[in-house]
């Protein structure tokens, strides 16, 4: 078994965090200029190449790398997750970095409140106080009654519905397959998904916009390449809960250069809902403990 290293796998994750809120930022740009499809099928081409380059230099083989006890779950998982990031990137541009990532902030949340009837897991009542204290975060972000609700801020509730999905089945198929394998399987997958989704859609991009898209293809592969290694390193347990500063870096990134605005009501929400959810996973390690 390897050594564990926490202080190196909380500084990964911080430098994870940072890196997907400069994507998010790119996709940001690139979505607003050209279709959404077309801007994850490219996005995902790369990623698809980085998950079959690791897959066969961790595995050994394509052939041993595709090889899963889920058949059927892999593809979904792969499936869910492209779906996802078209849906986020979307929001992205509908309502902004900031009260995208703060009502996205709650899929940890949805994560313990479907871990019982997906995965079987035991949901005492203090985890189900926070889970409703999250989504009374969410509630205060979106104000139902005080303002005209936006059938827009539907997309990142979406978004984190179907993430949360998707990281349940990844601890399920995680029981009997390898991070590798389920890596590859999402790499693959999703390319396929998107290229299905978007290759109808393609637009003329400028050269400027080409380096953008570059940048946002190479952001993603050292994103995912940090993060696996910062879960090499040290415990889940450990390094999740610094996963909630890509809400701050993103936040800071939508007001700083998209001119975005944080309204007091929403940074009161997110402030809950974070709360919320470093209290269930603080639950979670007790009960792992």
């Amino acid at each position: 078994m390897k050594a564990q290293n926490t202080r190196l796998g909380i500084l990964l994750m911080v430098g994870v965090t940072f890196v997907f809120a400069m994507q998010d930022g790119i996709s940001r740009h690139l979505a607003g200029e050209y279709n959404v499809l077309m801007v994850v099928m490219i996005r995902y081409w790369f990623f698809a190449a980085f998950a079959i380059w690791l897959a066969r230099r961790k595995a050994g083989s394509l052939r041993a790398a595709g090889a899963t006890r889920h058949p059927f779950l892999q593809p979904l998982r792969g499936a869910l997750l492209a779906v996802q990031i078209n849906v986020l990137v979307l929001g992205f541009v509908k309502i902004g970095l900031v009260g995208n990532h703060a009502i996205f902030a709650c899929y940890p949340l949805l994560i313990a409140a479907l871990s019982g009837p997906i995965l079987g897991e035991f949901v005492g009542w203090r985890r189900w106080a926070a889970i409703g204290i999250g989504f009374v975060g969410v509630l205060i972000i979106l104000q139902p009654g005080f303002a005209v609700f936006s059938p827009d801020a539907l997309l990142p509730i979406a978004g984190a519905l179907i993430f949360a999905t998707y990281g349940l089945l990844t601890r399920y198929v995680g029981r009997k397959d390898t991070a590798i394998v389920s890596f590859f399987w999402v790499g693959t997958v999703g390319a396929v998904i998107t290229t299905l989704l978007g290759a109808t859609q393609w637009q003329p991009m400028v050269a400027a916009d080409w380096v953008w898209m570059l940048l946002l293809s190479i952001t993603g592969v050292v994103g995912h390449f940090m993060l696996i290694r910062a879960y090499e390193v040290a415990e889940a347990s450990a390094i999740q809960p610094f996963a909630y500063l890509q809400l701050v870096f993103a936040s800071a990134l939508g007001i700083a250069v998209f001119h975005e605005v944080l309204e007091l009501h929403v940074a009161i929400g997110a402030g809950v809902v974070v709360l919320a959810g470093l209290f269930t996973l603080w639950r979670a390690r007790q009960a792992q403990g």
